[in-house]
């Protein structure tokens, strides 16, 4: 049992994650029904520009004198710069063929995803960045369970962002005016809804929850690397497919359903499996219910 609780923990842990990449696809897609390929590039600029914040605040000193400011300073900025670069490629890459075939987009797409990859390579070099060891070090025991400061870290701020984005998307106006231009663009810009500036805001949200996802697994993890977008982004696209694409709901709830099965299957099963089960249960769901768990969105929640 006390086996079985530290791998609900770590599933938890890693299903959060998925769950902050994820909802990028999923809101993309519910506002132009666009599958966003370069999201997953996002989330390694995030984790390469985290490394980088923290490693100067090392330098400086600030982190071992304010650690906790230095965190908050660290994800606000990567989040931001994610957001303006995930608009700048929504302008460039997207939105001169928004009125073209779906296979032209999707093209766009992959080439975005390997350019943005091929260019982290080349400014950033192709061996892993060590994330400052100082952070989160140690934890605490309940009972012979142990839980280390930096997993509850992680979970505390995947809760608190998964918390916000719901009440940005279903408390606010900004959130009436993405669920408007999901569900009609027409008649939302006759009310006077820019479907442009709502398209935007969309990819830059997405784009700054995976660079906040981005931060995490370096912190998690202890390094970043060039193309450690790749197999996240897939797993979180599967994620939202799991769930229901379109549906914010739904891409929370995949992306727990696929990070506690890939734990759970590495710790009961075999660990060098860890990357099939998940997209075992997606077959096995989407066969039985092709639009996922929530159902795909198309209807007033959508966003």
């Amino acid at each position: 049992m006390d086996y079985f609780i530290q791998q609900l923990i770590n599933g938890l842990t890693l299903g959060g994650l998925y769950a902050l990449i994820a909802l990028g696809y999923t809101m993309v897609y519910g506002v132009i029904q666009l599958i966003n390929f370069a999201h997953g590039e996002f989330f390694a600029a995030g984790g390469y520009v985290g490394v980088i914040l923290l490693s100067y605040f090392t330098g400086r000193g600030f982190l071992e004198t304010h650690p906790i400011l230095c965190l908050i300073a660290a994800f606000a900025l990567t989040m931001g710069y994610c957001a303006f670069l995930a608009i700048g490629v929504e302008k460039v890459a997207y939105k001169p063929l928004r009125r073209q075939p779906r296979l032209a987009v999707l093209l766009s797409a992959l080439g975005m995803s390997i350019f943005l990859s091929n260019a982290l390579m080349l400014t950033q070099g192709v061996y892993d960045k060590a994330y400052p060891s100082e952070l989160f070090q140690g934890g605490f025991t309940l009972g012979t369970i142990t839980i280390s400061y930096l997993r509850v870290m992680i979970l505390s701020m995947t809760v608190v962002l998964l918390i916000g984005l719901n009440l940005l998307v279903f408390r606010t106006k900004i959130g009436i005016a993405m669920r408007a231009t999901a569900q009609d663009k027409v008649m939302s810009s006759l009310v006077s809804i820019s479907s442009n500036r709502i398209i935007s805001l969309t990819f830059a949200i997405g784009a700054g929850l995976a660079a906040a996802a981005g931060i995490m697994v370096g912190l998690y993890y202890g390094s970043v690397r060039y193309d450690m977008g790749f197999l996240p982004g897939i797993k979180a696209f599967a994620a939202a497919v799991l769930g229901g694409i379109g549906n914010i709901t739904g891409a929370m709830l995949g992306g727990l359903v696929i990070g506690m099965v890939e734990i759970f299957g590495a710790g009961y099963i075999s660990g060098q499996y860890k990357d099939v089960f998940a997209f075992i249960i997606l077959i096995a769901v989407l066969y039985y219910k092709p639009t996922g768990i929530m159902g795909e969105n198309i209807d007033d929640t959508r966003v």
